[in-house]
């Protein structure tokens, strides 16, 4: 089956013996013992990655303050914060459901911000799913460059998929594949590895109870781990970069797993530079001895940045490389995609560029988008180049299948006439036309998302971007019967959750 882990159920089989860990055996090994013991004792702080691009850390503390929000900023991390008190669940907002910002383990953040990607890059995501790490990628490189995001699984493809989505990143391209299967014809700058573990560093979230780690398990998932780690390797160009992280404390699964890897590879540890509370990696444990420059290594564990826990490794791939190897696999992305261009629809292609112009005060504002045709689709991106054409169509792993490029810009509507999506007006929202946008206010808001109509005299029938409170929410349509919403049922149903948790008219 293509984009399915080959031994995805084996996993799922496996990591449902590992409810909980048990914790004792690292006591030699902690910092601090007690205060370990009593942070992951306490409930762990809510942290927040502000979306920049889209917001600014002061306009968002000051809209969720103006709610009842307190935060506080995380030391020595920028545009992150952490939840002190509020009325409900920061989920619970409209700037959560725009994609201003993400709720993520403050300690996941680090292996993002080790990697370092910088706009105009070409960078993979190994192991992508659910899109935290994707997407906080993606910010660093500012939309721009070539960051692939690869999963195998397709139930967490779709919370990949969502949170890019919600989060507007336009340079991301979602392939469903194993990761140890990625087609080596085309090298990338740098190369995230975050993989699959036994989640110890959860511990906070997920319950104390001690279950046994059993054999089976552990040799399992550290074939996997190394394995994905070779491939990483093998991916990154020479003078490129790799960070190789966990979320849990077992040595088994962090310096023993990147010692192995680093065996016959051209690969070197590199020590990190972030100013943050942590302890070195291990040189040993127990009867095992790992690599000595593993000392590099960061562990993190819940007591120092009151957070989860968390391994990661920074590696550079040695060697030189020509620049002819630097760009072969590597093309331009086409406008059309498949592999029939006579079924390309031109009309269609002509029709969507001009219904976006009208949707813009100044179609400058979509300056350095690029487009595809994909299907009854009009697809919305800003990679640079992508590496699709290089690959094999078939090969270990049980093949690959391109999920998406970018935010869906438009699709065909009734008639064939292009509707922009509702991503995409969110996305774009603070450009569009004032004459393309409806403002509601709040009972207008909640009869439309009660599946009622809304009689907007004065306008002409049509799509509309539907605003509240100057935020563009989504598209509407005006006709005989009024103006209705035509956002997707789930995210309305999460939207009326949100106005109705604000408050009152």
């Amino acid at each position: 089956m293509t984009g399915e882990w080959v031994e995805s159920h084996e996993y799922d089989l496996i990591m449902s013996e590992i409810r909980s860990p048990s914790l004792a055996r690292y006591r030699d090994i902690v910092p601090d013992w007690p205060g370990f013991q009593a942070a992951i004792a306490a409930p762990e702080p809510v942290g927040i990655r502000v979306r920049l691009g889209l917001t600014t850390p002061e306009g968002l503390l000051r809209h969720l303050g103006a709610q009842g929000f307190a935060l506080e900023p995380v030391p020595g991390l920028t545009s992150q914060y952490r939840l002190v008190s509020g009325p409900r669940s920061i989920a619970q907002t409209i700037e959560h459901w725009l994609g201003l910002f993400h709720i993520q383990q403050t300690v996941m953040t680090l292996p993002v911000l080790a990697l370092a990607p910088t706009p105009g890059e070409r960078v993979l995501d190994l192991c992508a799913a659910p899109g935290g790490k994707t997407t906080h990628l993606a910010q660093l490189m500012d939309d721009r460059g070539s960051l692939v995001a690869v999963d195998p699984k397709e139930k967490r493809l779709r919370g990949l998929l969502a949170n890019v989505f919600r989060l507007g990143h336009t340079n991301v391209l979602v392939v469903a594949m194993d990761g140890r299967a990625v087609p080596g014809t085309a090298l990338f700058d740098r190369v995230l590895v975050d993989a699959p573990c036994s989640a110890e560093g959860t511990i906070r979230r997920k319950g104390r109870n001690e279950t046994p780690r059993t054999p089976n398990f552990v040799s399992y998932v550290t074939s996997l781990q190394e394995a994905l780690l070779r491939r990483a390797i093998d991916l990154t160009r020479p003078g490129g970069t790799i960070v190789y992280s966990t979320c849990t404390f077992a040595p088994e699964e962090n310096e023993g797993v990147v010692s192995r890897a680093m065996e016959g590879m051209p690969v070197q540890v590199e020590p990190i530079s972030l100013r943050l509370p942590h302890s070195p990696g291990l040189d040993r444990w127990r009867d095992q001895t790992y690599h000595p420059d593993l000392r590099h290594a960061w562990r993190v564990y819940p007591h120092q940045l009151d957070s989860g826990g968390l391994f990661m490794v920074k590696l550079r791939r040695s060697g030189l490389g020509s620049e002819g190897q630097l760009t072969d696999g590597w093309s331009r992305v086409p406008e059309i995609f498949g592999d029939d261009p006579a079924s390309y629809d031109h009309a269609f292609r002509y029709s969507a560029r001009t219904e976006l112009e009208h949707w813009f005060s100044n179609p400058d504002e979509l300056a350095g988008v690029q487009w595809m045709v994909r299907g009854d689709s009009v697809w919305a991106h800003t990679l640079g180049s992508w590496p699709v054409p290089s690959w094999p169509r078939s090969g270990r792993g049980g093949g690959w299948r391109v999920v998406s490029l970018g935010i869906r810009a438009l699709r065909k509507g009734a008639g064939g006439a292009p509707t922009p999506s509702n991503r995409f007006l969110t996305r774009w929202g603070r450009h569009l036309a004032p004459n393309r946008r409806i403002q509601l206010h709040r009972i207008q808001l909640r009869t439309l998302l009660d599946g009622r109509p809304v009689a907007v005299p004065g306008r002409s029938p049509g799509p509309y971007a539907l605003e509240w409170e100057h935020m563009v929410l989504g598209r509407g349509i005006l006709g005989g019967r009024g103006l209705v919403h035509e956002i997707p049922k789930a995210l309305a149903a999460q939207l009326a959750d949100v106005v109705a948790a604000v408050g009152s008219p």
